[in-house]
């Protein structure tokens, strides 16, 4: 369990007393493993991601992240244990347009609550952009100014700048070509493993799964099986 990024019990999730639309028994993922999950769409991806980010909770079970239970904290300690603990980088990316670069990846830390002086927060910010290939000029740029690619590296930049030690991406190459998508997954990869981050990579598309060592199907963790079901418009 001390080895764990995350321990799932008998986890089950519906809404308004529906039917369930994830049941998974158990689920484990160690500190610096990297887990390609896929599945159709309906079969409960982003439900799942939203309870082990804490911004669900379970009708039923437990999920320990880092060895805390964050089914047992109240609702503004997630928010502060996600900012924290967690990484995601989103399928849209979710910058904010009107910010510079430097001000996107400064918003991830003081969400975070993040104590570290300017002086060593801009340290922080650079050399992660650095390691991405992002040029310095980038960081003074509007979000809005920048390419689709250079987009994906400043979300990368922003989930990783609390130094989380849990990696969540949510499908980010849709619609990306196939060669942008091996470049993107070459420094997503890259990078997690520098901060020795676990690793959940969740997408549909599984010409992806060639970059991982632990594939799963979450269609068939989960028992609920929520295809065809309300879970179609959640997704």
């Amino acid at each position: 369990m001390l080895n764990d990024a995350i321990l799932i019990q008998n986890l089950r999730f519906a809404y308004n007393k529906s039917m369930p639309i994830i049941d998974i028994a158990d689920w484990q993922v160690a500190k610096s493993d990297h887990v390609f999950l896929y599945g159709p769409s309906g079969c409960g991806k982003s439900t799942l991601l939203s309870l082990l980010c804490g911004i669900l909770s379970p009708s039923e079970g437990t999920i320990d992240i880092l060895n805390t239970d964050i089914t047992a904290l109240k609702a503004s300690k997630r928010d502060q244990f996600r900012a924290k603990n967690i990484g995601v980088v989103f399928q849209q990316f979710n910058l904010v347009p009107y910010l510079s670069v430097h001000d996107n990846i400064q918003l991830a830390m003081h969400f975070a609550n993040n104590n570290v002086d300017k002086e060593k927060a801009f340290e922080r910010i650079t050399a992660l952009l650095q390691a991405l290939q992002l040029p310095n000029e980038t960081l003074q740029q509007k979000a809005s100014e920048l390419s689709v690619g250079q987009q994906q590296r400043v979300a990368i930049a922003r989930a990783l700048v609390n130094q989380p030690k849990l990696l969540i991406v949510d499908e980010p190459t849709s619609a990306l070509d196939a060669s942008a998508k091996d470049a993107f997954m070459k420094v997503l990869i890259q990078t997690a493993n520098q901060a020795k981050a676990a690793l959940i990579f969740v997408s549909h598309d599984q010409s992806l799964a060639s970059h991982f060592h632990r594939v799963e199907s979450l269609a068939q963790m989960n028992n609920a099986n929520p295809i065809g079901s309300r879970a179609e418009v959640v997704l």
